[in-house]
């Protein structure tokens, strides 16, 4: 689980305009840090599985608003990936 402060300053790296909290950017930067979070979780507990399955869905849901930002606007899509070192 992300920390508030951690959320809000991925939310003001990432945001299109002053009022931005939902967009398919944000979105995507801030499922990428719980990713990284949990990455980390489970190198200390590999046998967490019931963890492992929401982490799964997390990357599904990734991919889904990846797949969707390269269609709508690929130079953002190609920004954001560089920004966050994916794909």
């Amino acid at each position: 689980m992300l920390k508030k402060e951690t959320k809000k300053n991925v939310i003001e790296k990432f945001k299109t305009h002053k009022t931005d909290s939902g967009s398919s950017t944000v979105q995507i930067a801030v499922l990428s840090e719980q990713i990284n979070e949990l990455a980390e979780h489970f190198k200390k507990n590999p046998k967490d599985y019931t963890s492992r399955q929401g982490f799964l869905k997390m990357i599904g849901q990734r991919r889904r608003l990846l797949n969707y930002l390269k269609k709508s606007n690929p130079a953002e899509h190609k920004s954001v990936t560089g920004k966050l070192g994916i794909g």
